[in-house]
């Protein structure tokens, strides 16, 4: 069927379109869970579990038992990953169990007297929006919303809030209302040949009711008079969060057949709400960069094979003199640059970026990372990027043996130790910050000495490893001599300034990136999940083609100019879309979240300055290749005496 909003473009657009809608709906839609469907039959127990309490306008996630809520008699975690534990995620069983097809209404778990301390930890989560997580059958628990467009599918959000704040009919006063009452619908999908069911939705519609009840509290005996014989609630009132009062907490739980095969039963959570802007956004960025991406290869050619061909027919020393440009600098254009065991560093850090992406990519689009494997996708980055040590390494060593460096093993430590230095200094301040606020995003110990011993134990060894394979390569020979004597660069035009020219060169990388932005910013920030990796892919293919194009555009004419010193400002051009990342993140900051406390604030700032150092060794090194091999081309293709 053809996606909505796509009946009204022209051919080559719906072409384009229905490419992408291939390559989105296959990274949707196949996925590998992780754990094989398990099959249910009546009267099976359904145990759920519970997860963090997260807000959007916090950002610290807290355990769902740091509220006085009901408690099994023992609180067991559940086995979580890597990433898991990074996320914040902490999964416990809870005194949630149903029986699977047998309908349970106005069920009491446990009565909770308030006191002042309960009650100002019920409203201070209520005041910053915290929802509820719950997961059943590894799927989380959600609630349904209908957008205003009754013609469109519901949507779903993730979690419900612990309660509400409002007013009494005829009074001002602001009061805080707890969500004590839970109505769960289980879905399945049922095997008609074996009569067994496999679950494959979960949702929850919560309500705040004062519960009543005659007589003495007898745990769960007590018959509650605000629920009626057939187990319906009848309260209009609703639950208070008020010092001295008590608060029953009941829920019921009914099971709803439904045609969803288990295989899809996530393709209802991953709905957008706003689809059409998406699609008409994809097309947008895809049309502007391939056109753009069409003419710079175009006049690129044509000048260089121009330029090559009047190069290569002078015939004589006098005619050779008069001429000017990128040839004149032949003997300049290789001489090694200032601090150019820095920039070996920066290469090799690089490219073991552009590994761990392109790799992590590819095993999202198999559906290795899909949404319902919690932490799979933090976890493969990690381990991607420690194993791709062994690349850095050999990067930066191959880059310095060309340089004729002698000290090596510096380089190589520095390789080991720059990026991953910088990166922890900044994750241990902010998660000092969160250890103060008590959050379950604070990594524990344990998980502290495992990236200890991963950066330690096999990053930095593999660095060492690859190095050492580098320096065994023979060197990489220019294409021209080097003179002793280095060229006086002559004074150049105000627009090939370098902090001018490095200042525009980020822009086209930026502009090829920033939508898909908005919606990876809005489901780290907003808890929503991102899931179109084929998409992500081709934004990322993109991303190489317009870095290393508009650097080595740059380079060109930087060489036209005879300015030589191409080697840090091919790296910084391209890598300078990161500075447009990062301000992005800013507005992003200030437009779309409602954080205002410090430490949110802080953890917002201290991770997206992370990203942004990322985007900008990443973005830096496919932009230095690119005009490495772009400047030994063109002097390897003209005669030089």
């Amino acid at each position: 069927m053809e996606p909505r909003g796509l009946r009204s473009l022209p051919p080559l657009m719906t072409t384009i379109c229905a490419i992408l809608a291939l390559l989105i709906h296959g990274a949707r839609c196949f996925y590998l869970p992780g754990v094989a469907p398990e099959d249910f039959v009546k009267g099976d127990e359904l145990k759920v579990k519970v997860n963090k309490l997260t807000s959007t306008k916090t950002q610290l996630p807290y355990s769902y038992y740091s509220l006085p809520y009901c408690r099994p008699s023992k609180i067991l975690d559940s086995a979580e990953n890597l990433g898991e534990v990074l996320r914040g995620d902490r999964i416990e069983n809870s005194p949630y169990v149903f029986k699977m097809l047998e309908r349970k209404m106005c069920h009491t778990v446990c009565r909770l007297k308030l006191d002042a301390k309960i009650v100002k930890e019920f409203k201070e989560k209520i005041d910053d929006e915290y929802r509820v997580n719950m997961i059943l059958d590894n799927l989380p628990l959600v609630v349904p919303r209908q957008r205003l467009d009754q013609e469109s599918p519901t949507v779903y959000q993730l979690g419900f809030h612990v309660g509400l704040k409002g007013q009494y009919s005829g009074s001002k006063e602001e009061r805080y209302f707890i969500h004590n009452h839970l109505a769960f619908k289980v879905k399945f999908h049922r095997d008609l040949q074996t009569d067994s069911a496999r679950i494959v939705g979960f949702e929850v519609k919560p309500l705040s009711v004062k519960h009543k009840y005659e007589g003495k509290w007898n745990d769960e005996k007590t018959r509650l008079t605000t629920c009626d014989p057939h187990g319906n609630v009848n309260s209009n009132t609703p639950q208070e969060v008020e010092e001295k009062k008590e608060v029953i907490f009941t829920y019921d739980v009914e099971f709803q057949e439904s045609d969803v095969k288990w295989a899809s039963r996530w393709d209802t959570y991953l709905l957008m709400s706003d689809d059409q802007i998406h699609w008409f956004s994809i097309v947008n960025s895809l049309m502007i960069v391939l056109f753009l991406s069409g003419m710079v290869a175009m006049i690129m050619l044509r000048t260089l094979y121009h330029d090559i061909s009047k190069y290569n027919e002078l015939e004589t020393q006098e005619e050779a003199q008069e001429e000017t440009g990128w040839k004149l600098v032949h003997g300049d254009v290789f001489r090694p640059p200032s601090n150019s065991d820095l920039l070996c560093v920066h290469v090799g850090t690089g490219v073991q970026f552009f590994g761990m992406t392109l790799v992590t990519m590819i095993f999202a689009i198999l559906g290795f990372l899909s949404p319902s494997n919690r932490g799979g996708l933090m976890t493969a980055m990690l381990l991607l990027w420690v194993f791709m040590g062994l690349f850095a390494g050999y990067a930066s060593a191959r880059l310095y043996k060309m340089f004729k460096g002698t000290e090596w093993k510096k380089t190589a430590f520095r390789t080991a130790f720059m990026f991953p230095g910088i990166v922890s200094a900044i994750f241990f301040v902010l998660n000092a910050l969160i250890w103060g606020q008590k959050s379950s995003r604070a990594v524990p110990f344990g998980t502290m000495f495992a990236l200890v011993f991963l950066w330690f134990g096999i990053s930095v060894p593999l660095v060492f490893v690859g190095s050492y394979i580098g320096l065994r390569k023979p060197a990489i020979e220019d294409p021209v001599k080097t003179n002793k004597i280095p060229r006086q660069i002559p004074e150049q035009a105000w627009y090939m300034n370098p902090a001018f020219s490095i200042l525009i060169g980020g822009i086209l990388p930026f502009g090829a990136v920033f939508i898909e932005l908005f919606f990876i910013l809005t489901s780290i920030w907003l808890n929503q999940f991102y899931y179109i990796f084929g998409f992500l892919f081709l934004v990322f293919i993109i991303l190489i083609v317009t870095c290393a194009e508009i650097t080595v555009v740059l380079c060109y004419f930087q060489l036209c100019s005879e300015d030589y010193l191409w080697w840090w400002r091919s790296y910084l051009t391209s890598g300078s879309s990161a500075l447009y990342l990062f301000l992005y993140a800013t507005f992003y900051f200030f437009t779309k979240l409602e954080i205002t406390k410090f430490v949110s604030g802080a953890l917002y700032f201290g991770y997206m300055l992370i990203a942004s150092y990322a985007f900008f060794v990443l973005t830096g090194t496919i932009g230095f290749y690119a005009c490495f091999w772009f400047t030994r081309l063109i002097y390897s293709s003209v005669k030089i005496d």
